[in-house]
C-alpha cells in the first residue's frame, strides 16, 4: 500500500503546484502582450504625429476587443468613404422592400455627374441598372454617378438614421457626390476613426438591423478587389473589405482585414495635409504586422497550425 499510495500523492501535490502556478505563468504572458500593445501605440502615435498635415486611426481586434486609437474623435471630411453607409442602408431597406435592389434606374445624361468611370461613357438613355448594380460600380470603382443615384433612390435622412443607430452620430452624409458649390457652404460629408471602427464592426459583426445573407452581401460587395495604399502592404490572398476616399488635401480609408485567426478593422483619416496615402498605408502595414503576428499562437505567444488550434478548442476569433 505504501509503495502504491506515494507516487499517487506525488501526483497529486505536483498537480496542485501546477494549478498554482498556471495563473502566475499566464499573468506574465499578459505582460507580453501588454508590451506587444504598448508597442503598436507608440508607433501609430509615431505616425500621425510624423504627417504634416491631421490625421486620426482607430484599430479594433475583433477576437478581444483590444482598440488602439489617436485623435480618433475627430471630425474629417470623408470624400468616398461615406459610400459605405449608403452600402448598408440600401440593403437594410431590402428586408422590407426585396425589390428594391431590382429596381432600374435608367442611364441619362441628366442622371449622370462627374467624376464616374463606365457609367460616364454609356449612351443616353440606352442602359438601365439595378439599384444593386449602382452600389456594385459605387464601391468597385467609387462611381460617383451611381452614388448619387443610391442617395435619390434611399434619401438622405434615412442613410444618416442608420449610422447614427450604429452608434457613429457623427457621420453625416450631407451632399451628393461632385457638388463643390456645397462644400463651399460648408455641406460636407464626415465622419470619426471612431465612428467609421463602429461601422465596420456592425459590419463584421453582423449587428446590423439585417439578415445574415444581407450582412454577407454588403462584406462581399466591400470586398470586390480594389488597390491603393491600405490593400498594398496586406497579402493578396487576406480577403479586405474597405472603401477608400480622397480629395485633395484628403485621404480616408474604413477597412476590415480578414487576417486568418485575427481579424482586426482600421479606419484611417487625414486632411490639411499632402500626402495622406502615406500615413494610410503606414498604418496598414504596422496592423498588418501586429496581427498576422498574433494569427494562430498560443497563449505563451508560440505558433502552431490554425487547423490545431482550432482542433483543440483554440480562441479562433474569425469574424465570419
Amino acid at each position: 500500500m505504501r509503495r502504491s499510495s506515494f507516487p499517487f500523492f506525488r501526483l497529486l501535490t505536483l498537480g496542485a503546484l501546477c494549478s498554482l502556478q498556471a495563473p502566475s505563468e499566464v499573468a506574465a504572458q499578459d505582460e507580453h502582450r501588454a508590451i506587444l500593445r504598448d508597442k503598436v501605440q507608440a508607433e501609430l502615435e509615431r505616425i500621425v504625429d510624423a504627417y504634416e498635415g491631421v490625421a486620426g486611426v482607430h484599430v479594433l481586434d475583433l477576437t478581444t476587443g483590444d482598440r488602439f486609437a489617436v485623435q480618433d474623435d475627430l471630425v474629417f471630411p470623408q470624400a468616398s468613404a461615406i459610400k459605405v453607409p449608403i452600402l448598408i442602408e440600401l440593403f437594410r431597406r431590402a428586408e422590407s422592400e426585396p425589390d428594391i435592389l431590382r429596381r432600374r434606374v435608367e442611364m441619362t445624361d441628366e442622371v449622370r455627374t462627374g467624376g464616374s468611370g463606365v457609367l460616364r461613357v454609356l449612351t443616353d438613355g440606352g442602359s438601365a441598372l439595378s439599384l444593386e448594380d449602382y452600389a456594385i460600380y459605387m464601391i468597385m470603382v467609387s462611381d460617383n454617378t451611381a452614388t448619387n443615384v443610391l442617395i435619390d433612390a434611399l434619401g438622405m435622412d434615412a442613410i444618416n438614421a442608420l449610422s447614427t443607430s450604429l452608434g457613429a452620430p457623427d457621420t453625416r452624409l450631407q451632399r451628393k457626390m461632385i457638388r463643390s458649390e456645397e462644400s463651399a457652404r460648408g455641406n460636407e460629408n464626415l465622419s470619426t476613426p471612431a465612428d467609421a471602427a463602429r461601422i465596420m464592426e456592425a459590419i463584421a459583426r453582423c449587428d446590423i438591423p439585417m439578415s445574415a445573407a444581407g450582412c454577407a452581401r454588403v462584406r462581399e460587395i466591400l470586398e470586390l478587389p480594389k488597390g491603393g495604399p491600405m490593400r498594398a502592404p496586406v497579402p493578396s490572398d487576406i480577403p479586405i473589405a474597405f472603401k477608400p476616399g480622397g480629395i485633395t488635401g484628403v485621404a480616408t480609408v474604413w477597412a476590415i482585414v480578414d487576417v486568418p485567426d485575427r481579424p482586426y478593422v482600421v479606419s484611417v483619416m487625414s486632411n490639411y495635409g499632402g500626402n495622406g496615402g502615406a500615413v494610410i498605408e503606414a498604418v496598414s502595414a504596422l496592423t498588418y504586422d501586429y496581427f498576422s503576428r498574433l494569427s494562430g499562437i498560443t497563449e505563451y505567444g508560440t505558433r502552431v497550425p490554425l487547423d490545431v488550434k482550432r482542433r483543440i478548442g483554440g480562441s479562433g476569433g474569425g469574424s465570419r
